[in-house]
């Protein structure tokens, strides 16, 4: 599959809309198509991707999904004009609690729980809401273009969706107060050193680290995969003992037995991939 250097990601859909949504060989395919805005998030894209993340969640065809955005940017955060004035200037208790109930995007709060695992190809500037969205990606592969940064503190607000967790939880409370308090972006090499990133690679072959990636998670037990990055997400902010224990009754009542014991039968009989000495396993 070939891709435009200059636009990573897959290939539009005959009918262009602000979010594309395509599925292709178990895979996912979610584009932010708003590359004239640097893919910021109007109420339109915001819906979409709801409904995109909605359909992914549900659709057995489909176990891994990939995001990224249309041309220069990956996600230039929530829209100045469409979407924050709204909220600022207009809404009321109820609104608030529909949007602590539903994050930006979707899945940045509400529809985190869906446990397929979900791949950031962080195509270029990934600002405010944009990090968040990254952030919200279970593994992220960045363009070496890519930049990251919280501006919101320039513009009288902070991060509400997820920013401020997941980057204490991925980076640590150093990180989140710089990018925070200081409103100064870091570049990918930087994001790099900071746990924020799996991975950097020249901007050409991002769709193809991120497809990479993608089926290195699909050759594995979908069932022990979901069950993991559940495991993952309960053990955040739990004690050491609810921990351990949430980790072992995960990790022994997720297995398929048919599917455990066929898998278990190849390590038997050795004709499996992934050995120890051996450990390459093909795509």
């Amino acid at each position: 599959m070939h891709h435009n250097p200059e636009r990573p990601g897959p290939p539009p859909s005959a009918d262009e809309g602000v979010v594309l949504y395509e599925k292709r060989d178990r895979i996912a395919y979610v584009t932010i198509n708003r590359p004239d805005a640097r893919n910021a998030v109007s109420p339109e894209v915001h819906r979409l991707m709801i409904a995109a993340w909605a359909d992914f969640a549900e659709d057995d065809s489909v176990d891994v999904a990939i995001l990224t955005g249309a041309g220069d940017a990956f996600c230039a955060g929530a829209d100045l004009k469409e979407y924050i004035p709204p909220i600022i200037r207009d809404s009321d208790a109820t609104d608030i609690r529909a949007i602590a109930e539903l994050g930006l995007n979707g899945f940045t709060r509400g529809m985190h729980r869906i446990y397929k695992p979900i791949v950031g190809a962080i195509n270029g500037w990934a600002l405010a809401g944009g990090l968040e969205t990254a952030l919200a990606c279970d593994i992220r592969i960045a363009s070496e273009r890519a930049m990251f940064g919280s501006f919101e503190a320039r513009r009288g607000f902070h991060h509400g969706d997820g920013g401020i967790v997941r980057l204490v939880n991925t980076c640590g409370t150093g990180i989140a107060l710089e990018m925070l308090l200081t409103a100064e972006p870091i570049d990918a090499q930087r994001a790099l050193q900071c746990n924020l990133l799996s991975k950097v690679v020249p901007h050409e072959r991002l769709m193809e680290e991120a497809e990479t990636v993608a089926r290195q998670i699909l050759r594995n037990s979908q069932r022990a995969v979901r069950s993991a990055k559940q495991t993952i997400l309960d053990t955040v902010g739990k004690t050491l003992d609810e921990q351990l224990r949430n980790e072992a009754w995960n990790a022994y009542s997720c297995a398929d037995p048919d599917e455990t014991m066929a898998l278990l039968g190849r390590f038997y009989q050795k004709t499996d991939a992934g050995r120890a000495g051996e450990h390459e396993t093909g795509l």
